[in-house]
Formats: C-alpha cells, sequence, structure tokens
C-alpha cells in the first residue's frame, strides 16, 4: 500500500514518472524481496549446489582414475604383447637354426649312403668284370686247346682219339700256369 500511496503523491505533486525514474519505496522493497530470495537460496539452493558440483567433481575425478588405470593397463598389455612377439620372433629363429641343422645332417647322411651304394655298385662291377675274365680266360683256354689240337692233328697227322689230345694239351697248360 505505501507504494501506491507514494505513487499517488508523485501524481499530486506533478512530477512525470518515467521508466528510469528511481523511486525510493520500489528500491526499498526491491532490495528487501531480494534479500529474502538470496537468504532462501543461500540456505536451501547453495547446499544443494554445492552437492551437485562436488558430485560432478568426484565422478571427473573417478572417471580420470579409470582412465588412467585404463591406460596404464593398455601399455602393459602392450608390453606383454611385445614380449611374446619377440619370443615368437626367438622361437621361429630357434627353429629356422634347427631346421637348418636337421636338413644339413640330412644331406649329409644321404651323401654317405649314396656314397655307400656307389662303392656296392663300383665293387660288385669289379667281381663282375673278375668273374667275366675269368669265363673269357677259361672261353681263351677252351678256344686255344681246340686250336691246339687241331694244329697237332694236322700237324702229327696221327690219328690219335680226342679224349687224349686234350688231356695233353690240358696237362702243357697246367705246367703253363705253375711257371
Amino acid at each position: 500500500m505505501t507504494a501506491l500511496y507514494l505513487l499517488q503523491e508523485a501524481v499530486d505533486a506533478g512530477h512525470e514518472l518515467g521508466p528510469f525514474t528511481p523511486e525510493p519505496g520500489l528500491l526499498i522493497w526491491t532490495l528487501v524481496v531480494f534479500g529474502i530470495l538470496l537468504a532462501l537460496l543461500w540456505k536451501l539452493g547453495w547446499p544443494a549446489l554445492l552437492k551437485m558440483v562436488e558430485e560432478r567433481e568426484a565422478r571427473i575425478a573417478k572417471q580420470l582414475a579409470d582412465a588412467e588405470q585404463a591406460n596404464a593397463e593398455a601399455a602393459r598389455l602392450l608390453e606383454e604383447h611385445r614380449k611374446a612377439l619377440d619370443a615368437a620372433r626367438a622361437q621361429a629363429q630357434e627353429i629356422m637354426a634347427t631346421a637348418k641343422s636337421v636338413a644339413q645332417k640330412e644331406r649329409e647322411v644321404l651323401l654317405a649312403k649314396t656314397r655307400e651304394e656307389q662303392e656296392q655298385l663300383l665293387e660288385r662291377a669289379r667281381r663282375e668284370i673278375v668273374a667275366e675274365k675269368e669265363k673269357a680266360i677259361l672261353a681263351l683256354r677252351a678256344e686255344a686247346v681246340d686250336l691246339s689240337l687241331a694244329a697237332a692233328s694236322k700237324l702229327v697227322e696221327a690219328n690219335l682219339d680226342s679224349e687224349a689230345n686234350r688231356r695233353l694239351v690240358l696237362d702243357y697248360l697246367a705246367t703253363l700256369d705253375r711257371k
């Protein structure tokens, strides 16, 4: 009511009221209402606002801690992966070295086996050559006996039987072998 009263006095005094004209009564009531609202907000709103800000800070701090922990875990897993990869590479190198060693030993074994087979073939060929040589010598002796008999029978022109002639030539050849 005082505001209406002040307004009425201002109109009666002939003052014009404008939008920017300060009024002492209105100013006082505005300050009183502002003070009451400020006290209510200070008592009721400020603690709730502080609580929300603190909760948000705690949530952000927890998220940062979780992110740092996840980052540390990722770094640890990356290091483990690198170590496992290095171990796998080392194992692969070891397997390759072992495979090369086994291949070299297998090659040497195969070469030795091949040489042994060659030696066996050469030995068998030598034996066959010796056997063929002995057969050829025997065949030549038989031929020589036949030729000697034919030559002796023509020279002697005697009619000796074939068996006696053979014995005679074989005895002669036997005496040649002893010398």
